[in-house]
């Protein structure tokens, strides 16, 4: 089965990158205009095949290739608090905040009822330190000195 990956990151994850495009079972970003840098959002595999307990997050440089990778573990942004609770299923117990793509019969997704948002926070925390936004100018706090002329000021 497949895992769905074009609806995952577009239903669930809802990231609010510049240009983005899925290939495979993998998100390729770019966060904002004339990048060097460029991200890559997959699924982490577990050791067993078709398991998957996260994302793993990369950085490539288009010259120097990959800077930094990071995972975020589907158990600690609470994605399957839910459906696992549900299914009586506890933490550290086998199951337990992953996804599977063993189920060819299923009619479901296997990521079906996944929560995102601390997902969501967590990419984008991320890429806000690796992609900054492009910096503005502030205007400046004080109004310009007038020129003095010695002289007090006049009152009326």
């Amino acid at each position: 089965m497949a895992l769905y990956a074009q609806q995952f990151f577009d239903d669930v994850l809802e990231l609010p990158l510049h240009q983005s495009t899925v290939v495979g079972d993998a998100l390729y970003a770019v966060p904002h205009p004339n990048p060097p840098l460029w991200l890559r959002i997959d699924f982490a595999p577990t050791i067993r095949h078709g398991e998957y307990d996260g994302l793993r997050l990369r950085v490539f440089h288009s010259q120097r290739g990959v800077l930094d990778t990071a995972f975020l573990r589907f158990a600690d942004h609470g994605t399957f608090e839910r459906r696992d609770s549900a299914r009586g299923l506890v933490a550290g117990r086998d199951g337990y905040a992953v996804i599977r793509d063993w189920h060819a019969h299923s009619s479901q997704p296997p990521w079906h009822g996944a929560d995102g948002t601390g997902l969501r926070t967590a990419i984008e925390q991320y890429a806000q330190f690796w992609f900054p936004p492009p910096a503005t100018p502030h205007p400046s706090a004080q109004p310009a000195a007038q020129p003095t002329t010695g002289r007090a000021p006049r009152t009326r």
